[in-house]
């Protein structure tokens, strides 16, 4: 059975939002093993219709640069209520009974389906009992601005339970966690 595992780079007051503005300076040796092994066992992406706009205009215009050849083969599927179609190279559009059609392929064959960038499909994913792995990297900064927070105030409770943990030298903790079970 495939797996949906959503990676996140975050702050300590828990901003995802445009981590572009503060996320690079603590990226290193360390934390670029973990992102590969993070794609190691992927071999397709879930994105809502903001991760996938942006990433659309920007991957095939870059895909000489590092990991561009891979966002541009690998297989995209794309949760929306809004697109008429996905135009990226191997994208797919995901829309009626979402929950369905993720559980369907999930019971398919091949690798994990990896999600990152939309705090509000991971929230959904998790509502849904859809997710099975929620990969953090936390960062050792308070952003303070930024209004996308992964869980905000007004989401219901949701149990985790951390399955592993590593600190980097550059103070960012790498941690892993799944639903918590009943």
């Amino acid at each position: 059975m495939r797996k949906i595992k959503s990676n996140f780079f975050i702050s300590l007051d828990g901003v995802v939002e445009s981590p572009d503005k503060w996320h690079f300076p603590y990226f290193d040796d360390e934390m670029g093993a973990a992102v590969g092994a993070g794609f190691a066992t992927t071999d397709a992406l879930l994105m809502g219709r903001v991760l996938y706009e942006e990433w659309a205009a920007y991957w095939p215009e870059h895909a000489d640069e590092p990991f561009g050849d891979v966002m541009n083969s690998m297989k995209k599927y794309v949760v929306s209520s809004s697109l008429q179609s996905a135009e990226w190279e191997n994208s797919e559009l995901v829309n009626g009974d979402v929950a369905k059609k993720l559980t369907d392929l999930k019971a398919t064959d091949g690798g994990d389906i990896a999600m990152s960038g939309s705090a509000t499909t991971v929230r959904w994913l998790l509502r849904e009992g859809l997710l099975d792995e929620l990969n953090l990297l936390l960062h050792p900064i308070a952003v303070g601005s930024g209004l996308a927070r992964l869980f905000p105030p007004d989401e219901p409770t949701v149990a985790l339970e951390l399955r592993s943990s590593e600190t980097f030298k550059s103070g960012v903790l790498n941690l892993t966690y799944a639903p918590a079970k009943d």
